[in-house]
């Protein structure tokens, strides 16, 4: 991929699951080179969306030939990007202080580098059940609901592991000097609760799981059941939206006067609750369109890319018949073209070792 803000980087990835890859290519969509580093040759997968817009080598890294090789790669990128538990990397020989001192060197984990729990296995579930968020999320009656693997894995682990990076890129331009970055998802996640630690502290915010102003208990901001047994989602939290939204529903001016008297929730949302249920979603997506209610339908993976306004912004694609995002964020001046297609496992082996300064001699040697 040429173009991009990130066109001048380059990153090596060490291949793994979840959080990393998807930093890989986020990276990989705005410019920059990756390559990652992988232990097998595999067939082209479509679907493994992570790996679009990356070129991939094999080696074996338990021969010193795969290990030096390896070395050399690292040597000729800017960044490197791992998600092994603590020491794997050490172990191979490959840790931080095996590396060139300008290398940045991102490090993926759901505990962290360090801490009582650093060598346990987890997921992201796991992670989030640490920092206080899960217990947030879910019925007041039942056990928390998981976010999909969005909080901890994608927001707490790869933004942050993004930020971190970049963030050291820029430092390096001063000081001329890689660094290590942690990036651990129990970090991450607490890093982005900010507005409920306030709360917390404020007495705004109580324990209670559906009992608060953001987790489902208050009726201007939760889902609610149509007719046709599909969902609206309503956010109406401003008093100026909230009274479009009682509008639109033909409700009393005067509810506006006890928005936040959390003793109404429950009446007012049973109230939302048979209106809602007297028409179809698409019914309520219409009536709400354009509106400052703050009123979307919610849709399927599969009608999200249909809906007007996301077809508009072209905020999917479809490459080879699988349906994937785009390019994210955009640009005003930065041109970003759309990410190749995922490519074999090992596919660009020979490719990257010679463009490295190997001889097809060594690369010989190095495969067999």
């Amino acid at each position: 991929m040429t173009g991009g803000p990130l066109a001048s980087l380059k990153v090596v990835e060490f291949s793994g699951l979840g959080p990393a890859p998807l930093a890989g290519q986020l990276l990989a969509d705005l410019g920059a080179q990756v390559v990652t580093i992988d232990r097998a040759s595999a067939a082209a997968d479509p679907t493994d969306i992570n790996r679009r817009g990356k070129r991939s080598i094999v080696l074996n890294l338990k021969s010193s030939k795969g290990v030096d090789a390896a070395h050399r790669v690292i040597a000729a990128n800017d960044v490197l990007i791992e998600g092994f538990r603590p020491g794997v990397m050490e172990r191979l020989g490959l840790g931080p202080k095996d590396c060139p001192d300008t290398l940045i060197y991102g490090r993926m984990t759901g505990w962290g580098q360090d801490g009582p729990w650093a060598q346990t296995a987890g997921h992201d579930i796991n992670y989030l059940a640490l920092t206080g968020a899960l217990h947030a999320m879910g019925q007041g009656d039942g056990p928390p609901v998981p976010p999909l693997n969005l909080v901890a894995d994608y927001g707490g682990g790869t933004m942050f592991l993004l930020f971190g990076v970049l963030s050291a890129v820029i430092e390096r331009g001063i000081s001329g000097k890689g660094q290590v970055v942690d990036a651990a998802m129990v970090d991450g996640v607490p890093a982005m609760m900010g507005l409920v630690h306030g709360m917390l502290a404020k007495g705004t915010w109580g324990e209670t799981r559906a009992d608060n102003w953001l987790d489902g208990a208050a009726p201007f901001y939760r889902c609610y059941t149509c007719k046709d047994g599909k969902f609206v989602a309503v956010g109406a939290l401003e008093p100026q939206f909230y009274a479009v939204l009682l509008s639109k529903l033909g409700l009393p001016k005067s509810y506006l006067q006890t928005q936040n008297d959390k003793r109404t929730w429950p009446a007012r949302s049973d109230e939302f609750s048979a209106i809602f249920r007297t028409e179809t979603r698409d019914h309520w997506a219409a009536l709400f369109d354009g509106s400052d209610a703050c009123v979307a339908p919610v849709l399927t993976f599969s009608e999200a890319p249909m809906h007007p306004h996301m077809a508009e912004r072209r905020t999917f694609q479809a490459l080879h018949g699988i349906t994937q995002s785009n390019t994210a964020p955009r640009f005003a001046r930065s041109t970003t073209a759309q990410s190749p297609p995922p490519r074999g496992i090992g596919e660009d082996t020979a490719d990257v070792l010679r463009e490295i300064g190997f001889s097809d001699a060594d690369i010989q040697a190095i495969l067999n």
